[in-house]
């Protein structure tokens, strides 16, 4: 796997040294090192690493998520998190960026070797179902489709997860029978997740059924889904990491 081209984001410059020197016996090509976001920004936009290793606490503040939830917004590469934290505060924020792996400090250089490895492979692989997936473009009448052969018996009522239902006649989602309130895009994203019901809806698929252009980003399709789950009672949709979504059968 000759993907090696790594940039270190950490302003500890002892721990810098020993990351650089440790990656280096072991083949890898350190194209930078870099202790703040606008360095990193700048460098990861010129050079294109196949990982990038950041620290949580970069300038001892959440820097280095910040600059993770950058990257993931607008860069097609994986990155791994270097962290002495245990506040479960910010690793809930650190998980929320969906990182590829956690390096903890003091690091292993076996354990680190092993955890930048299977970064690759792990974006390697969703790349691949990412292309598989967006061959597969979902419009109005295939959803139609799809609903109608997920319903009960000769009613138009689809359920889905613990306690929800959609009533295919009246276009609407219930909890316990209760109506959701929810907006026209928020509707059609879950009613997506309930068509595909267990399979992942990736951001392309989403963009291009909800918004119906390709011009919308996948920050887009974060922010709603993210208002669509502080309005549903519970937790029912799960992310596929740089892929996109999905709700279990």
């Amino acid at each position: 796997m000759q993907k090696n081209d790594i940039i270190i984001v950490e302003d500890d410059e002892i721990t810098a040294l020993n990351l650089k020197l440790s990656l280096q016996k072991q083949g890898y090509n350190i194209l930078a090192i870099c202790d703040n976001i606008a360095t990193a920004t700048e460098k990861i936009d010129e050079h294109k690493p196949n990982v990038v290793i950041i620290d949580i606490s970069l300038q001892e503040s959440n820097d280095g998520i910040k600059l993770a939830t950058l990257i993931r917004a607008n860069y097609a590469i994986p990155f791994i998190y270097l962290t002495s934290h245990s506040d479960d505060e910010i690793i809930a924020q650190a998980i929320q960026t969906e990182p590829y792996g956690y390096i903890v400090k003091p690091f292993d250089p076996s354990s680190l070797h092993a955890t930048i490895q299977m970064a690759i492979f792990k974006f390697d692989v969703e790349n691949q179902r990412y292309k598989e997936l967006n061959n597969t473009k979902i419009d109005d009448e295939s959803l139609k489709k799809l609903l109608y052969l997920k319903r009960d018996s000769d009613k138009p009522i689809v359920r889905f997860a613990e306690g929800y239902h959609l009533d295919m006649a009246k276009d609407e989602i219930f909890y316990n029978n209760q109506k959701l309130k929810l907006t026209k895009k928020e509707g059609a994203i879950l009613k997506l997740l309930v068509a595909k019901l267990g399979e992942v809806i990736s951001f392309a698929q989403a963009i291009g059924y909800v918004w119906k252009d390709s011009e919308t980003t996948e920050n887009s399709i974060r922010t709603l889904v993210w208002r669509l789950r502080s309005k549903l009672p519970t937790d029912i949709i799960k992310n596929a990491s740089g892929i996109g979504y999905y709700i279990e059968k």
